[in-house]
Formats: structure tokens, sequence, C-alpha cells
């Protein structure tokens, strides 16, 4: 699929720049704001660059620099991940 059909709005592909957020991270270009909130959040082994921090014993995992679920042509990889 070329990048014209990924950024135009559809079940795959939503930019809300109206959002008082966006964008939530640093990030050029087209902006997927479907998973605004990252489905793949609780998932151990994600395909994103998370950071995970160690606070008062606890584990956390910082998503702030990540943008995989954002990336228009990483739909798939995100919906498979699901599963």
């Amino acid at each position: 699929m070329n990048e014209e059909n990924y950024i135009k709005n559809s079940h795959r592909f939503f930019e809300n720049k109206d959002c008082k957020y966006f964008p939530c991270h640093n990030k050029t270009g087209p902006f997927n704001c479907l998973f605004c909130y990252c489905p793949l959040y609780l998932k151990e082994n994600c395909p994103g660059k998370p950071v995970y921090l160690k606070i008062d014993g606890s584990v956390i995992k910082d998503c702030t620099d990540c943008t995989f679920p954002h990336e228009p042509e990483n739909y798939e990889l995100v919906i498979r991940n699901l599963c």
C-alpha cells in the first residue's frame, strides 16, 4: 500500500490535529491517532521501543519516546500483536 493511502482517514488511520495533546510524541510526518492509548502497553514484548524505569522498586514501562503505534505503516503489526 502506498503512503498516500496510509494518510487518508479510515479504519486504519486517523489524524486528529484538533486534539489539545496533538502531537503527543515528537514525530514529524503522518501521525496515526487511531491508537491514542497504545493497545500494546500491557504487552511484555511489544514491537515498539519502550524504556523500563525502576521507581520505588517497581518497573514502569515508559513509552514517551515510542511512536510505533503512530506510524501509519505499522497498523497491521499492531493488530497482529493483539492476537
